[in-house]
């Protein structure tokens, strides 16, 4: 799943929720349930992700929506073979972002 959200600091919920086509709730609630999601939050309370926030979410969505991932699966994952599935994900992710490029250069001619 390619993701396009334009280059920020900071992130907020409903853009993210927008941009991955899920409702704000599941956003939060990843928040509660896995320890690497730790979003800003200013004094109303509102919710401010940054990129590095992104990216990992990123990967717990790829795991759980995409590749079939019990929650707590994918928390044994995340713990365990990090590093390994990261780099995986981070090369199906460019290349993702490259094919998008390309049907958005191939509608363009």
């Amino acid at each position: 799943m390619h993701i396009d959200l334009p280059e920020k600091r900071y992130y907020g919920i409903g853009e993210v929720a927008k941009a991955f086509n899920v409702n704000t709730s599941l956003i939060r609630f990843w928040e509660k349930e896995f320890d690497v999601l730790k979003p800003k939050k200013n004094a109303k309370g509102n919710r401010k992700f940054t990129p590095e926030d992104i990216n990992n979410l990123k990967f717990i969505y790829h795991l759980v929506k995409e590749r079939g991932f019990t929650l707590e699966g994918a928390k044994i994952h995340l713990k365990e073979e990090k590093k390994q599935s990261l780099d995986k994900f981070q090369i199906i992710d460019k290349l993702e972002g490259i094919k998008a490029q390309l049907i958005k250069i191939k509608t363009q001619l």
